[in-house]
């Protein structure tokens, strides 16, 4: 904005520029951005922002962000975890069942979901 548009031209000869002579326009009077929230704050911090002081839970040093991270795989996908021909092979050696390890592929816990075919793993 140019100096010609602001309010102070307007003001010109006037002792107070409009702020007044008593309370006075000065730079910083309650303090700068939260201070005294605590103090003479108090009651705008209470009312208006209940629980902005004080600590809540723990504390984690060396918070580990993907540490509790599980991949799962339900049951009834295990199978395609497992070549066709595999499956074929064991299908007729019925003497003999495959051990799939579901580490290998990346999962971590097998979850209950849904039927196995009558094949046994």
């Amino acid at each position: 904005m140019t100096a010609r548009f602001k309010k102070n031209r307007g003001m010109r000869g006037h002792v107070s520029a409009g702020h007044g002579r008593i309370g006075k326009h000065r730079k910083h009077p309650s303090g700068c951005g939260n201070a005294g929230g605590q103090h003479h704050h108090r009651i705008f911090m209470d009312k208006y922002h209940p629980g902005w002081f004080g600590k809540v839970g723990m504390r984690n040093f060396h918070l580990i962000k993907h540490g509790k991270v599980c991949p799962t795989i339900n049951v009834e996908r295990i199978w395609s975890l497992v070549s066709q021909e595999t499956r074929e092979k064991f299908a007729k050696e019925k003497s003999k069942a495959p051990v799939i390890d579901v580490t290998k592929a990346g999962y971590f816990k097998v979850l209950g979901k849904g039927k196995l075919p009558e094949q046994p793993v």
